[in-house]
Formats: C-alpha cells, structure tokens, sequence
C-alpha cells in the first residue's frame, strides 16, 4: 500500500524520488512494476488542487498507460479535436488536425484536468507495495557515498534520513536537486509573461477546434482544453503593461469576457502570471543523483511538450535503472541517460522557441507581415497531423558500421497497432505486453540458444506477427489487424524489429543471419555501453 507516514523501518529503497508530480509518479509507479522499493519524498504535505499542464500527446498517452491507468484515463481525458493558428481577424494560419486513432494507439492529443491525473496515478500507486510517499518532507541535503546515497528531508517532526541506491530529482523547476548537484544550465534567455486563466465551466459548451493560438499583435492569445468541463485562457502581458495590472481577477475576468466567460457562466479556479522560460541541464547525473522533467529542462509551453518530456524522461530512465539495479547491466548504461534525452529535449525547446517567436509578436507591421507571408502559401498554411517525435540521435541503437551513425529505422518510435494473440484482441502492449521486443516475419527463429538466453534474461518477449483480419491464420502467433507492423517493415525493408523498453525502435534487420547480427548488437552495446 502507499503509505504517507514516516516508517521506522521504510528509510531505505533502491531509488528515492524526489518530487510527486506526474513525473515522480510515474517513474516510482515504473519502477515499483518492476519490482523494486521506491521512496517517494514530497515537500507539499497536501496534493496540489490546481492544474499546471493541460494536455499530453498521444505517446505520451501510450507511456502512462504502462503505469497501469490506460483504462481509466478517459475517465479524466478529452480527446482534442485540432490545433489551429488564427489571425486577429480569423483567418486560419495553421490547421493541425487530431484523430482518436493516432499512431501509437491512443489519441493524438488529450486535455486533462492535471489534478485528476495524479489522483488516478495516486490510485495507482497505492496498489503496489513497492511504493512509500512520504509528504510534507523537504529535501535539504544530498549526500552521496559509493554505494548510494543518504537524503535529509526537513518534516514535522524535525529532520529524516533516507538511504538509497539511486536518486532522482523530481522536484520541478525550483529544483533543489538540480541546485544541490551545480550543473551547468544552458538558458536561451527567451521569455515572456502570460496570465494564465484556468476556468470551471458551468454549462457544456462546444470549442471547435478544441485548441487555438490567437496570432493577434494587440494581445497574443491561447485558448486550450483541459479536460472534462475545464478550460484555459492564457493572455500575453504587453509591452509597458504592468505585470501587478495584468495579474489582478478583474484584469482576467476583463480579458476572458469577448470569449463568452463571465462569472455567470464560469468558475474562475485561479488567475496568475508566469514567465515561461527556454532552457536545459547539460548534465542530468552526478554520481547517483540524476534529474528528469522541469529540474532538467523548461521549456515554453507552444507546443505542449512540457510534462510530455518529463515523462519520456522517466520512461527512458526506469528501464536503465532495472538493468543496472538487477545487475544485468553495469552503472555505465545511465551515460546513455542524458545522452538520448537532452537531445531530444533541445530539439523540443527549439522548436517551441520558435513557434514562440511567431505568435508572441506585438509589432502590427511584422504580425502583418508574418500573416501575408503564411496565407499566401497554401503548402505552408496548409493542414496535417502532428509530426512524428524526433528520433534518438545517439545512445542505445543499432549503429552503421562506416559511420557509427543510427542505422536505418534505429532510433524511432515503433508505432502501435491492434492486434490477436494468444485468445486476446487489443493494443499491442496490452496483449503482447511490455518491455524489450522481438518482432519477426520469418518463422521459428534460428538464433542459437546463447541468443535466446540473452533475450529471456532481458526479458524480451519474442513474437512472429502475420497479415490479416482477426479470423485470419488462427496457428500463428500475432496477428497484425490494422497492418500496421508488416507495413512498418516494409517500409524499412526489413524483417525484424528490435524494440526498446521506452518504445524506441533499437533496430532492424532483414533475413535470420542479420536479426542474429541484430540482437548480438544490443547484448554487445548493454556489456560496453560505448557511445558515439
């Protein structure tokens, strides 16, 4: 059971959280699946009532269904229906359609009520008894020794040790975590102010599409769902405004009014200012002390990759952990940690950057300009679904032996199907189940039984997937709905895929000798872990 009480006894685990946000949780949740003892310290004695992100992407919906809630996330969830850029006057500068089925089995996108979420992760949590939260305890000191580490919180009843193996800083963008360990921050010094509006709507109402981005010079402003009967209104603080104006309730109920949102028709749960800001760790580990989510990276908040990183953080993170924690790899595997995802990351606030750069425009002649330059071409304007997450660059992949570079498919995020297997029908990581994956065309591999045990140690679940509809070749072992694993084989005339924990394709290769080669591959690279 979660146990929210100091224990006499419960000072002790293999890895100590700090920080009970989503991306503590999940990671905890993560870890404790895996069998391992998880310490969990929380500075705020109380859950956090109010929303902070409003929304995750569809494989992010895929990651925290590994923590087990995925049947009760449409329970707090909505899915979005679009993103779109408008201009002052409603002209469409960017139309991003969403869909229901998305590519990794979920939603492209869903708006949540974040305090709802961490009531389901709580929910979760309390099932596994691996799991001891600790609230009301304030990290004030990080020891670290060679074999683990000692933690001192500040609570009511004074002072509290805790040892562990690992720790991770959890503890969002104030981190002491990250403060305690003095890494160098590199900071794009791009920020601007916004009041943030989050409303309680006091009657259904219909928003098409779900999310907008009003490119309008004399006031940039968003407007996102976030979750069942919420919604938020974000407005940009402008030049020479003051900043103790804009944060006043009736400045919001003032702005929110042409929307329709007046204190007849809504709840305003909070009104209040924040300066998003740009910026990243360059190293995400010291010792054993490592960071993920907001104490290793800020970003501005454009296209709603925040929280959605910090959770592939811990989902990267956790699998590396079990490895080195069970022994079945050294401590050197957490090297590729910070490697795989601080590059991903900057790749993620760059990009928000520069979404930023065009909507936080205030100059009419440059938004004008900037408007007459999009709606003249229709390829740029133009509508689409979202792009696909920017692949691993480096790390724990298949690598071209000329250049050391990924190799062709390494490096991206399988996508996820339906399938049949075994009596069942459903998502693939439902039915097939988690972890590493060995997905072949071919029949009965001939990998030789040191291969086969390297697999089983992992584990690895080692499927062969066929064509057809549900009925279809009942003998074979996957069968593949939709089409979406032989088609992604084609198209990397391949035979084989190798899959990652964190859902990251390793590798592929084409015929028994290379999917040998393959998997010789990954046991090679989890022995040296030698990077790029």
């Amino acid at each position: 059971m979660l146990t929210e009480t100091t224990m006499p006894d419960g000072n002790a685990a293999d890895v100590l959280v700090v920080g009970n946000g989503p991306v503590g949780a999940v990671l905890a949740i993560l870890l404790a699946q895996l069998g391992h003892q998880v310490t969990v310290l929380e500075r705020r004695p109380r859950p956090y009532r109010l929303p902070r992100a409003t929304s995750f992407d569809g494989e992010t919906a895929r990651l925290l269904a590994a923590t087990g809630i995925g049947p009760r996330l449409a329970h707090v969830t909505e899915p979005a229906t679009g993103y779109q850029w408008r201009t002052a006057d409603g002209a469409v500068l960017l139309d991003i359609a969403f869909t229901t089925d998305g590519q990794f089995g979920w939603p492209d996108a869903s708006t949540m009520h974040q305090p709802a979420l961490e009531e389901l992760m709580a929910e979760r949590a309390s099932e596994l008894a691996g799991v001891r939260l600790h609230r009301g305890h304030e990290v004030t000191n990080i020891s670290d020794g060679e074999h683990g580490v000692t933690v001192t919180a500040a609570c009511d009843n004074g002072e509290a040790e805790f040892s562990a193996r690992w720790v991770v800083g959890c503890d969002g963008a104030s981190s002491f975590v990250r403060d305690h360990l003095d890494v160098p921050v590199t900071d794009l010094g791009f920020s601007y102010e916004w009041l943030l509006c989050d409303v309680e709507l006091r009657h259904e109402r219909s928003f098409e599409p779900t999310n907008v981005q009003v490119c309008d010079p004399a006031r940039p402003t968003t407007l996102v769902g976030s979750g069942p009967g919420h919604r938020r209104w974000e407005f940009m603080r402008l030049p020479g405004e003051s900043s103790a104006e804009l944060n006043r309730e009736a400045t919001a109920w003032r702005l929110l009014a042409p929307h329709g949102v007046t204190p007849d028709r809504a709840n305003l749960l909070r009104s209040t200012t924040y300066i998003f800001q740009a910026r990243w760790a360059e190293r995400w580990q010291a010792g054993h002390v490592l960071l993920a989510g907001d104490a290793a990276h800020l970003m501005p908040p454009f296209a709603g990759q925040g929280m959605c990183s910090g959770i592939r953080d811990v989902t990267n993170l956790a699998w590396k952990l079990d490895l080195v924690l069970s022994g079945r790899a050294g401590p050197a595997l957490l090297d590729t940690y910070t490697a795989e995802r601080r590059e991903q990351v900057r790749a993620s606030i760059l990009a928000s950057v520069q979404l930023g750069r065009v909507i936080c425009m205030t100059d009419p002649a440059a938004a004008a300009e900037r408007d007459a330059t999009v709606l003249a071409g229709a390829a740029v304007r133009g509508t689409g679904r979202p792009e696909a997450p920017t692949p691993l660059a480096t790390g724990l992949l298949r690598r071209n032996p000329a250049t050391g570079d990924p190799a062709a498919g390494a490096g991206i995020v399988m996508p996820q199907g339906r399938v049949g297997a075994d009596g069942r029908e459903g998502l693939f990581d439902d039915v097939v189940g988690r972890g590493f994956v060995l997905l072949t065309t071919d029949g009965p591999l001939a990998l030789g039984e040191e291969r086969l045990a390297f697999l089983r140690e992992l584990p690895a679940h080692v499927r062969r997937v066929v064509p057809g509809p549900p009925d279809a070749r009942a003998d074979a072992e996957i069968v593949d709905h939709a089409g979406v694993y032989i088609d992604f084989l084609a198209r990397h005339d391949a035979t084989a895929v190798l899959v990652r924990p964190d859902y990251q394709v390793f590798g592929v290769a084409a015929g028994p000798a290379a999917t040998a080669g393959l998997v010789d591959d990954l046991r090679v690279q989890l022995a040296s872990v030698v990077l790029a």
